[in-house]
């Protein structure tokens, strides 16, 4: 280890494994996004807290800014390092610490993957409902970071509603407990709170305590063909009026062409211009039977032009794997992405303009749409020509997505809906939050991080 910033380091803290291989360094340095080239100085795998400690300390005595990483499975380039930074990776940090079972609390290290945090609640008959395709690989940490929803969101709620504590490590080094897992806790700020969504700027998550509830019903799931994005959205009310449900998602024929074109099997004999996966509950003669009568409904207005309900768990996941797989399908199209956010009651007049906007300013690009239609979150991908070199592809997107910020800004929404602001989201920050909140925003990191070491220029620009 010829850097002696990093021999100090490793003197430190003798237990801490260090990683310098060039591999090493390009696997830990970026996330799903692929738009900087990873340049960390190294990456720290701490196995406890107090490594954890050992390393924000180290950090602040040399002035080397910490980039906390989970799965990095995230959009926006909010675990990316590519100036020197090191690498902060929690993944050997993936214990399951405690169960209560009086308070249906799950005690977690931050760097278990979301699927296995769901696996420990089941094996107590309870389940932990925050889920998304990427289950396998996210962790609880990133999805604390990013406030993480998914396709669940519309019955459970964000990540942030099944957060009963979380253990922190501040940017000075300090170790917090923030709320501890109380029901009832009005003894001034939570900033348990305030550190979900934060993504990594404020304090490193090193373990959450979190809520579990009743499994669900028996449910059964549903694919809806439809004739245009109106009809979701009258599909979507009525079955939200009639039924009970757990999921409601579209997409367009342009995504389902990608999904079956990467292996997944088509559902229905023809093609239509937007799909909903939906699911629900179904625990009894007649609930099935108010489902088929709201599918009745809908077809006798026009809104719903064929479908399937699936006949047993293995076609029930292959219906769902037509939602889940587009984010795979499009990966080798290196999409530029924009996850975006309105009241569900401003989604028919946003994506009326929206759509005449893209079509007007993409008319080069293929453009696939999807989304969870029933929290109002919309995913936007502008798949990239083949031939078109990436800087001019990027550089035409971000071009429209000042004018898309414009667009949410007058709806009252959010330039991102689930997966932070990070690098991509910078420059349009201002469209989502006023300055006088990004200001606010400064100064509570000024509080937590005091030199500015966490994940800076993620969020808001290093001040």
């Amino acid at each position: 280890m010829t850097d002696p910033r990093l021999a100090d380091l490793a003197a430190r803290s003798p237990g801490l494994r260090l990683l310098t291989e060039p591999a090493d360094l390009v696997h830990y340095g970026r996330d799903w996004t692929r738009r900087w080239t990873p340049a960390p100085i190294a990456i720290a795998l701490p196995s406890s807290v107090a490594e954890v400690q050992d390393v924000v300390r180290w950090a602040n005595d040399h002035r080397i800014a910490l980039v906390p990483s989970g799965g990095r499975t995230g959009l926006s380039g909010g675990a990316v390092a590519a100036h020197g930074e090191l690498v902060l990776s929690l993944e050997r940090m993936h214990r399951v610490l405690g169960f209560s079972p009086a308070g249906r609390l799950l005690a977690v290290q931050a760097g278990i993957t979301l699927q296995a945090a769901q696996e420990a609640a089941r094996a107590h008959g309870l389940i932990y409902p925050v889920d998304f395709a990427a289950r396998g690989s996210c962790t609880i940490g990133g999805n604390v970071a990013t406030n993480a929803g998914g396709i669940r969101v519309i019955r459970y709620g964000n990540t942030r509603d099944w957060i009963a504590g979380l253990t922190v490590v501040t940017g000075e080094g300090e170790l917090i407990e923030l709320n501890r897992g109380l029901v009832k806790n009005s003894s001034g700020y939570d900033l348990r709170q305030l550190m979900i969504g934060s993504e990594g700027t404020l304090g490193v998550v090193v373990g959450a305590l979190l809520e579990l509830t009743d499994p669900p019903p028996p449910a059964q799931v549903m694919l809806l063909a439809l004739p245009d994005i109106d009809a979701v959205l009258a599909v979507f009310a009525l079955f939200r009026r009639r039924l009970s449900l757990q999921a409601f998602e579209f997409f367009t024929d342009v995504a389902l062409a990608h999904v079956l074109a990467h292996g997944a099997q088509r559902a229905l004999a023809g093609e239509y211009p937007c799909y909903v996966v939906t699911e629900f509950d179904a625990a009894d003669e007649a609930a099935q039977q108010a489902a088929l009568a709201a599918f009745e409904e809908g077809a006798a207005q026009g809104w719903i032009i064929d479908g399937v309900i699936a006949q047993s768990q293995a076609q029930a996941e292959a219906l769902w794997r037509l939602r889940e797989g587009i984010t795979e399908s499009l990966a080798p199209h290196k999409p530029y992405k924009n996850d975006v956010a309105v009241r569900i009651d401003a989604v028919p007049a946003f994506l009326g303009e929206i759509q005449a906007l893209l079509a007007r300013e993409y008319p080069q690009f293929e453009v696939v749409w999807f989304g969870h239609i029933g929290d109002g979150n919309l995913h936007i991908n502008i798949l990239k020509p083949a031939a078109m070199d990436d800087a001019a592809f990027i550089a035409e997107c971000e071009r429209v997505t000042v004018l898309l910020a414009a667009v949410l800004e007058k709806h009252g929404g959010s330039i991102s809906a689930e997966h932070g602001i990070g690098l991509v989201k910078r420059p349009y920050l201002e469209s989502t939050r006023s300055a006088a909140e990004i200001a606010l925003m400064c100064g509570i990191k000024r509080v937590f991080d005091p030199q500015r070491l966490l994940n800076p220029g993620k969020l808001f620009p290093v001040d």
